[in-house]
């Protein structure tokens, strides 16, 4: 069963608020990540590349929680509880598409060393339970 955003939590992810990715380890501790993200309806969407622990996590364990965190409002946050789905399809788009969204450049220009990455992952977390303040 799905969960959806409420129109405030929406609205911030419209923004350039960074959210923090915790994924499972091998061992069962957690694996914390900062990422940029973007919304499609009430799923979370963000980037990764093949070679990243989150994305080998991902692929062993599709449990995901999403952390948003506003930086001039500490005391409010959403919890976003959920499951991923990943694909390369559409993933240089979608790093370009954040790269402007967070810093007005495509993402070779804000990361010259880009051309390096592995390939890169569109990952899509469907929230199955939120909680918090927003």
């Amino acid at each position: 069963m799905t969960a959806a955003l409420s129109d405030k939590l929406k609205a911030l992810l419209d923004t350039p608020v960074f959210i923090i990715v915790a994924t499972v380890q091998p061992d069962g501790s957690p694996q914390l990540s900062p990422v940029w993200a973007k919304r499609d309806g009430d799923d979370v969407i963000f980037s990764t590349t093949l070679d990243r622990q989150k994305e080998k996590n991902l692929r062993r364990d599709p449990r995901v929680t999403v952390l948003l965190q506003p930086f001039d409002e500490p005391y409010t946050y959403a919890e976003i509880r959920g499951t991923v789905t990943m694909t390369t399809e559409g993933g240089q788009e979608l790093i370009d598409e954040l790269a402007l969204k967070y810093t007005g450049l495509k993402y070779a220009e804000f990361n010259p060393r880009a051309a390096e990455d592995a390939p890169r992952v569109v990952v899509r977390v469907t929230p199955r339970k939120v909680v918090g303040r927003l």
